[in-house]
């Protein structure tokens, strides 16, 4: 079955370009387009969707909020993969706060507007297949810069979502947010990468996060990461 994709931007010109781009590709199909993120929502209600893509600055409701709406009763099952349609940000500026202020919203990564098409498409699967497009460092470099959006942080040990896990999985999700992939997780902690995709999935589990770019944005908001190092 072919990737079913929908593109919510106001500019009607960059939809027309984005369905072009992705109807050229035999396993994904454009089924909806939609100019604001209130009609999103409405076209959401009848339509089945795998990944969106959506705009950030639109009349009636932005994309922020829709991404909110559209993520909020969405939570992963015991392996770390979320149901339902993923949410890809479009963003004209790289790191846009607003961008930044849907990926806390449950989106699955950002890309710029004038992205090569084949990074597109591959943007696509990535989400598709329960990845998140934002590299862990490219992640780590963007909540650096906009760390002053973030509530002031509780003590890490007054923190009720940390104390959900345990020592190990403390350790997993502090090198989550210092960037490194599950590979280098591995080798740091001297266990196989089999092990550490486990601990990584619990730790969505117990924390109600959709992917690794959440559990970055949770550890600096919980104080386990500051911006310019760990606590």
């Amino acid at each position: 079955m072919p990737i079913r994709v929908m593109l919510v931007d106001d500019q009607e010109l960059l939809r027309t370009g984005f369905r072009m781009v992705l109807q050229s590709q035999q396993d994904i199909e454009v089924v909806s387009e939609a100019g604001d993120g209130l009609r999103a929502l409405e076209v959401l209600a009848e339509t089945e969707v795998d990944v969106i893509l959506m705009d950030v600055r639109m009349p009636r409701m932005d994309g922020v909020e829709a991404t909110r709406r559209i993520c909020s009763a969405q939570l992963p099952d015991q392996d770390g993969l979320v149901t339902g349609p993923r949410v890809l940000i479009l963003t004209t500026f790289d790191l846009d706060e607003y961008a930044f202020a849907a990926l806390k919203a449950g989106a699955s990564g950002f890309l710029l507007k004038d992205v090569p098409p084949a990074e597109l498409v591959a943007a696509i699967r990535a989400v598709r297949g329960g990845d998140a497009v934002v590299a862990p460092t490219t992640t780590r470099r963007m909540i650096d810069r906009f760390a002053t959006v973030l509530p002031s942080s509780v003590p890490v040990a007054d923190t009720p979502e940390l104390a959900r896990l345990t020592e190990r999985e403390r350790e997993v999700l502090l090198l989550i947010a210092q960037g490194l992939s599950n590979g280098e997780i591995a080798a740091r902690l001297t266990l196989s990468e089999a092990t550490v995709k486990t601990h990584v999935g619990r730790i969505l589990t117990k924390l109600q996060l959709r992917d690794r770019v959440q559990a970055v944005v949770l550890a600096y908001e919980t104080g386990l990461v500051r911006a310019g190092g760990t606590v």
